[in-house]
C-alpha cells in the first residue's frame, strides 16, 4: 500500500514525479486503495488552493496542479470504474455563464467519469437558456453548475430561475460548486445541493442517479 499521506504532500508541492510513481506503483499492485489515493490527490489539490489564496502560489501553478491531477485520474480510473459498477445515469456539467474557468470543473468531470456517470460537458461560459434546453432535449435530471468568480452566484441563480420559467425546475437536481460557494450562496441560488470536494460532488451525484 502506498503512502498517502505523501501522496497528499506531493500533490500539495506539485511534485510531479513523486505523485505518477506512487499511482502507478499502486496500480501495478492491482489498484487497491485507489478511492484513499483518489481523496488524498483532491486534499492535495485543497492544499494547493489554499496556497494560491495567500499568494506563494499564481495562476500558473493552478493550471499545472489541474494538469498533474487529470494525469493522476487518467493513471488511477480504470481501478475507480470497476468499483463504480459501469455506467449509472447522464448528467450536464458546465461553468457558468460569465465564468471562463474550468480547471476545477475539468477535475469534477473526471472523477464522475470514474464513478461511472456519463458527462455531457457543456463547457465555459454557459447561458441558462442553453443549459435547459439541453437538459429538455436529452432528458438530463441532474446538472452541475461550476463557477470561480463571484459573479458566479448570479449565473447559477438565474440559470436555476431558467428552469422554473421552462416550468421543469422539480424534474431536475441541481448541484453547485466552485470557490465562491457556500450552504448560504446554495440556498440563495435555489439549488438542491453544494460542495467545494470533488469526491463529494460525485458522491451526490451518483445518489441522485442510482
Amino acid at each position: 500500500m502506498i503512502d498517502f499521506e505523501k501522496l497528499k504532500t506531493a500533490m500539495g508541492e506539485l511534485d510531479n514525479s513523486t505523485v505518477i510513481e506512487l499511482l502507478e506503483e499502486l496500480m501495478a499492485a492491482g489498484g487497491k486503495g485507489a478511492d484513499e489515493a483518489l481523496a488524498a490527490c483532491q486534499e492535495g489539490m485543497n492544499v494547493v488552493g489554499d496556497l494560491f489564496e495567500s499568494g506563494e502560489y499564481f495562476v500558473a501553478d493552478l493550471i499545472f496542479a489541474g494538469e498533474l491531477m487529470t494525469q493522476a485520474m487518467a493513471i488511477i480510473k480504470p481501478a475507480i470504474a470497476v468499483g463504480a459498477g459501469g455506467n449509472i445515469g447522464k448528467m450536464i456539467l458546465c461553468t457558468v455563464q460569465g465564468d471562463l474557468h474550468d480547471i476545477g470543473k475539468n477535475i469534477v468531470k473526471a472523477m464522475l467519469e470514474a464513478g461511472g456517470i456519463e458527462v455531457i460537458d457543456l463547457g465555459i461560459d454557459v447561458a441558462p437558456a442553453t443549459i435547459v434546453q439541453t437538459a429538455r432535449d436529452q432528458k438530463i435530471k441532474v446538472i452541475g453548475l461550476s463557477g470561480v468568480l463571484t459573479l458566479a452566484i448570479d449565473s447559477m441563480k438565474a440559470t436555476v430561475d431558467a428552469f422554473k420559467g421552462a416550468g421543469i425546475r422539480d424534474d431536475v437536481k441541481i448541484i453547485i460548486g466552485g470557490a465562491p460557494v457556500t450552504a448560504e450562496y446554495c440556498k440563495f441560488v435555489g439549488a438542491d445541493a453544494w460542495s467545494l470536494n470533488a469526491a463529494k460532488s460525485v458522491e451526490i451525484c451518483r445518489n441522485w442517479l442510482i
